[in-house]
């Protein structure tokens, strides 16, 4: 049984999150349009995660403490893992995070789990990027991963 909801955030990010006994399964982003959907308040984890959310946003939270029910395979958990691990501010390659999880000639690999993460933003695949520091790929889009990176460094993401 899972739990959703729909949450605006950062005046035009719109966010649905679901959640399952054992934590937040997925955060998906949702086409910007109004909503009819009220938040869920009696679903405690969902308020939590969305009272977190804003609280990022706000740059009031570098790190999130939620639990997370991650649906995958072993590999793409093992990539999830190292994701939470990168500091709030801070970027890595690809080819560093193959090599942070022992598999350093699975960079496309990498990529692939890193863009088959369920919970974005919370498990912070947007702090990926190419060898030579350039922006490749996001599941919002990549303005809005320059703006969650520029959120996280205080300033214009270079």
């Amino acid at each position: 049984m899972f739990e959703s909801m729909e949450e605006m955030f950062s005046g035009d990010l719109r966010l649905l999150l679901t959640a399952g006994v054992a934590g937040i399964r997925s955060i998906e982003f949702a086409p910007f349009a109004p909503s009819a959907a009220a938040p869920n308040p009696a679903h405690p984890l969902l308020a939590e995660a969305v009272r977190q959310l804003h609280a990022y946003f706000d740059g009031r939270l570098r790190r999130f403490d939620l639990p997370l029910d991650l649906a995958g395979t072993d590999f793409q958990r093992r990539v999830w893992l190292e994701l939470t691990r990168i500091p709030y501010g801070e970027t890595r390659s690809y080819s560093e995070l193959a090599r942070a999880i022992g598999a350093p000639k699975a960079v496309r690999a990498v990529g692939a789990a890193n863009g088959a993460n369920p919970i974005p933003i919370v498990v912070p695949c947007h702090r990926v990027i190419g060898a030579h520091g350039n922006l490749i790929g996001y599941g919002g889009g990549l303005p809005l991963k320059r703006r969650l990176l520029s959120l996280e460094r205080g300033g214009l993401f270079e």
